[in-house]
């Protein structure tokens, strides 16, 4: 089938395109980057694409949806989903571990630990993502987060400690590779040591070389030597390396690097093309273009496929590109589909007691609390949950504990967005704090704002405050302590899923049940 492809539709196996995991088109929620259902079955029909990333739905919906894109395809379709915290980040219904730093707090007192829970945690995300059509795991994250201000990367790393990431990020990739699934370090040569948000604008990165290979390229190495399908580039300016090109750009960084030096033989995929970190450097056609120069095999959600098709096939006919080049990728990705399963879907497989144990005991031994517990009842308490977007929440509804627990002690809810906080109305009444706060894509920060830290700062002077709890970011939580009055009880998780808000609110409010799992025993 592939030796009969015209050039125009090998071109098209070189895309993936980004879809909705909804089923119709009233349903799409970003426009500007997922086609509806018309467009995206002439494009995969037409254009001969090679695979889609979805986003959205829950896990019976996207059974469906898979099956419905593979039946529209031309060539089987690669189907990939960025779920480095499980399937249930993204798709609901299915296991939803927290961040992957909670491993490296259980790795500072247990590395065999840590490492038997990554391993399970890529195990589990295989398997789901297998059972409902998803081929393609993009993750683990193979970034060193040496930066606490990374606005991007963040709490998404394994740690700030290279042979850790490494330890951990390839025992999550043995743990996929007991299914046929591929899977991807993120993002080379490593976007750790960054304060800017390349979903945003392009980081600048100043290091040697020799600092890089210290430093950031210790996990991809390891991930290679253990198997990595595939390698995601990052939208980064490394000067040392290539001073005028973005590393998904740059054929010093993907070809002479990754592919020479590394001996990387798999899949080269660009982070996402419609990014600001690359998306403002030259026409959606050049971008194209340029990544196949650079050494790129796969493009991900190229601004407009039929632009990008059409830009490649002209270089081949301008003599920018040879077919050849385009044979070279055509090859790997075929050699990669080759190892999959296009089965039907099999929704026994997701969110087993067993995985939701395992979640429970990654969440619990990486938890910590403070202070002099529990938290006193209230009559007529205030419960102040803090998000940093009301729109874009969803671990938060009516009945999940965070409000439930709370309300049960006299603590009535109140959410606000982080971007409208008052101070007015919390005088004179018990005050519980819940923040939901970590570094995210397109925030362009780590996850306080300068007027959020001042509405905190004086919200902390409060006797009337009488618990914390974080979610998210240890970063965050650092910066709260040394606010915090003294014996303020005070909890904090990665996770911000309602598992986490159960076990943090049983902790607050010493509910006996939080005592199932003794960190002792395990650490």
């Amino acid at each position: 089938m592939i030796e009969n492809l015209s050039l125009r539709e090998k071109i098209g196996q070189l895309i993936v395109v980004r879809t909705t995991g909804y089923i119709f088109d009233h349903q799409i929620r970003y426009p500007a980057w997922e086609a509806t259902q018309p467009q995206l079955k002439k494009w995969l029909q037409e254009l001969n694409l090679g695979g889609v990333i979805l986003l959205g739905g829950s896990c019976s919906e996207i059974a469906d949806r898979t099956q419905q894109l593979q039946s529209w395809a031309k060539t089987p379709l690669l189907i990939a989903a960025d779920i480095e915290e499980g399937v249930g980040q993204r798709f609901s219904g299915a296991t939803w571990f927290p961040p992957p730093m909670a491993l490296s707090t259980i790795a500072s007192k247990n590395l065999s630990l840590a490492r038997e829970y990554a391993r399970k945690m890529g195990e589990i995300t295989a398997r789901e993502a297998l059972a409902m059509g998803i081929n393609w795991v993009l993750a683990p994250i193979s970034d060193v987060n040496n930066n606490p201000d990374n606005p991007v990367i963040n709490i998404r790393s394994f740690g700030d400690n290279p042979d850790m990431v490494a330890d951990l990020a390839t025992a999550f990739i043995e743990g996929c590779q007991c299914y046929p699934v591929l899977t991807t370090a993120k993002h080379f040569p490593g976007h750790g040591d960054t304060a800017t948000d390349s979903h945003l604008h392009l980081p600048k990165v100043t290091h040697s070389k020799e600092r890089l290979q210290q430093i950031e390229l210790i996990p991809f190495q390891r991930s290679i030597e253990h198997n990595v399908d595939s390698i995601m580039t990052a939208h980064l300016l490394v000067k040392q390396l290539d001073a005028i090109n973005p590393a998904t750009l740059s054929f010093s960084i993907l070809t002479q690097l990754l592919r020479k030096e590394l001996n990387f033989s798999g899949l080269i995929v660009t982070d996402a093309l419609i990014m600001g970190g690359v998306a403002k450097y030259a026409s959606q056609g050049e971008i194209a273009v340029k990544a196949l120069q650079a050494g790129a095999d796969i493009l991900l959600m190229p601004e407009n496929p039929e632009v990008a098709v059409s830009s490649i096939e002209q270089a081949v006919k301008d003599g920018i590109l040879s077919e050849s080049r385009i044979d070279e990728s055509l090859a790997r990705i075929t050699q990669a589909k080759s190892k999959l399963s296009f089965s039907e879907a099999d929704l026994r497989q997701i969110s087993s007691e067993g995985d939701r144990k395992t979640v429970k005991e990654i969440l619990s031994l990486s938890m910590s609390y403070g202070g002099e517990m529990p938290i006193i009842k209230a009559t007529e308490g205030i419960n102040l949950v803090v998000v940093q977007d009301l729109l874009n929440c969803d671990f938060l509804h009516r009945q999940v504990p965070a409000i439930t627990i709370p309300e049960s002690y006299g603590y009535q809810t109140q959410v606000f967005d982080q971007r409208n906080l008052h101070l007015a109305q919390y005088h004179q009444q018990p005050i519980l704090l819940q923040a939901f706060i970590r570094g995210n894509p397109f925030l362009g920060n780590g996850g306080l704002t300068e007027s959020a830290k001042a509405f905190y700062e004086q919200l902390l002077e409060f006797e009337e405050v009488k618990g914390i709890i974080i979610y998210g970011s240890p970063y965050i939580l650092e910066w709260f302590l040394p606010r915090l009055k003294k014996n303020t009880p005070w909890v904090f998780s990665y996770g911000q899923m309602p598992q986490a808000q159960e076990l943090t609110c049983q902790r607050l409010f010493d509910l006996s049940t939080v005592h199932d799992i003794n960190k002792d025993n395990f650490l």
